[in-house]
């Protein structure tokens, strides 16, 4: 029989699993949605089994398709949402739901790890999406859980576990949490002491690094009736990078999902990058990557189709923005709905509308909704290139993608070339990848991005649209210090967030 490997992505919304040959080919790809809790606003909880359930459904329904009636799968390895928080006991076992990387309730600890160490620890800013924060809430707010923390991982590295029984943690996910010294690829564990955290690291291994078979249990739950090699994989902007072929300096990845990121390659292990820019390890070999995010970039859209025009969907929501005019006939829209992280790295800033007046319609509000979202990713850009990175194009992934008025938007916004692939399937390509390259099937990253990646099409800016963008763009970056304090006061005097 034919080989094929899977990619498991395990996303904030829904776990997905993707079936790839040797050569590229998704022959088949599937998902199952995962539920969020939100119990008080402001917290942000998952159950790690539900992961782990959904990563099965999954491979249960490929290993059953007619699509690989004639195929083997012979390795695996997974992405993942970063910086969500999982401890387990010493059973192994979850102590209680994970903390996700959009829970803000941290500020506290932020504060406190700043007093102590700055604003920046570790190359990266001090937010309340870390991981560290995470521990230290639990460390203060739940002792009794402290105490019976074993082990800390990130999500992958859960579901990892519950398929190979192997507890570990890779480098890309591991230099998210606050706690990894990048250069030196080793906890940083005098960090750690100083908040009281000793024991509780897991061993460390590189991406793409074999580190089990699924065991035989699981194996035959699922139907898998041979070995299945499972390699170390990253975290989800990193595994999408390489799904998109970004692997070398200067190359750029912008991602909207849930929330949006602009992804920037950097092999200078010395590069020192402020305004809340992250900069963490990449799943290829001795590359790094600088990366901006806004919080609420897909779900400021999804908030726009639940809230406001619920009996649309999301296709007839772009082409209704496609209908108005560049620049939402004065409208803005800052998509701060749950905070923002860059540049402003502010839990407490809120979203809103500039600018509305009666004779706006839904076509003004969905665009600069739209617009919105991408202004917010352009400040990354636009840093980038103050601290002297060349970007000269793009490659789009995610909701944003799948729009070419979105993309030529993007295009226009950030002015330069953007890239649409011809099959986007996002970090669970990379995860695939990673796999193939564990298995042999190909030497080296170069090799299978050549094989893997394909451009379907490159979207051009136009010069005088990006003017008419910089006039609106110079105002949303106003809104922000003209509305801090007012949203500020608003969570204070409303005590519902």
């Amino acid at each position: 029989m034919k080989e094929v490997v899977l990619g498991i992505d395990v996303g904030t919304s829904a776990v997905k699993v993707i079936a790839v040959t040797k050569y590229g080919e998704v022959l088949k790809s599937v998902h199952a949605p995962v539920k969020t809790m939100n119990f008080i606003n402001g917290y942000s909880e998952q159950n790690p089994d539900d992961w782990f359930e959904g990563a099965c459904d999954c491979i249960k329904q490929l290993i059953h398709s007619k699509e690989l009636t004639h195929y083997q799968v012979t390795g695996l390895s997974l992405s993942g949402q970063m910086h969500s928080l999982v401890i387990l006991d010493d059973e192994y076992k979850p102590i209680r739901n994970a903390i996700l990387w959009n829970d803000t309730r941290s500020t506290f600890q932020c504060n406190l790890i700043k007093k102590k160490l700055g604003d920046y620890v570790l190359d990266n800013p001090v937010l309340e999406g870390f991981t560290l924060t995470k521990l230290l809430w639990i460390k203060e707010n739940e002792p009794n859980h402290w105490l019976n923390t074993e082990v800390f991982l990130l999500p992958k590295d859960y579901v990892r576990f519950k398929l190979t029984d192997k507890l570990n943690m890779e480098y890309s996910d591991a230099s998210s949490t606050l706690l990894l010294d990048n250069q030196q690829k080793c906890w940083a564990k005098e960090v750690g002491r100083q908040f009281g955290i000793d024991h509780i690291y897991p061993n460390l291994v590189n991406s793409d690094d074999f580190v089990g078979y699924v065991t035989e249990h699981v194996a035959q739950e699922l139907g898998l009736n041979n070995l299945v090699a499972v390699f170390a994989g990253g975290g989800d902007n990193a595994c999408g990078a390489l799904g998109s072929g970004v692997i070398a300096d200067n190359q750029t990845l912008c991602s909207i999902g849930t929330s949006g990121v602009v992804l920037s390659c950097e092999s200078d292990k010395n590069a020192d990058y402020q305004q809340n820019m992250h900069y963490f390890n990449h799943v290829v070999t001795d590359m790094s990557y600088v990366m901006g995010v806004t919080l609420a970039a897909g779900d400021s859209l999804r908030w726009l189709k639940n809230n406001i025009l619920p009996h649309l969907n999301y296709d007839q929501i772009i082409s209704k923005a496609k209908s108005a005019p560049l620049g939402s006939n004065g409208l803005l829209f800052t998509p701060y709905l749950s905070g923002e992280r860059t540049p402003h790295g502010d839990a407490s800033i809120r979203g809103s509308f500039i600018g509305l007046k009666t004779s706006h319609n839904r076509n003004d509000i969905a665009r600069s909704v739209i617009e919105g979202i991408t202004f917010s990713l352009y400040e990354s850009i636009n840093y980038l290139r103050h601290m002297g990175k060349t970007i000269t194009s793009v490659t789009s992934i995610g909701g944003g993608a799948q729009s070419d008025f979105w993309l030529q938007l993007q295009a226009d916004i950030f002015n330069t070339k953007i890239k649409k692939l011809k099959h986007e399937e996002g970090p669970c390509m990379g995860a695939a990848m990673l796999a193939a390259l564990g298995l042999g099937w190909y030497e080296h990253v170069a090799d299978i991005t050549k094989h893997f990646i394909k451009y379907e099409y490159v979207f051009e800016p136009d010069s005088k649209r990006h003017k008419q963008y910089m006039a609106y763009f110079e105002l949303y970056q106003a809104v922000y210090q003209q509305t801090q304090s007012i949203t500020a006061q608003l969570l204070k005097i409303s005590d519902v967030d």
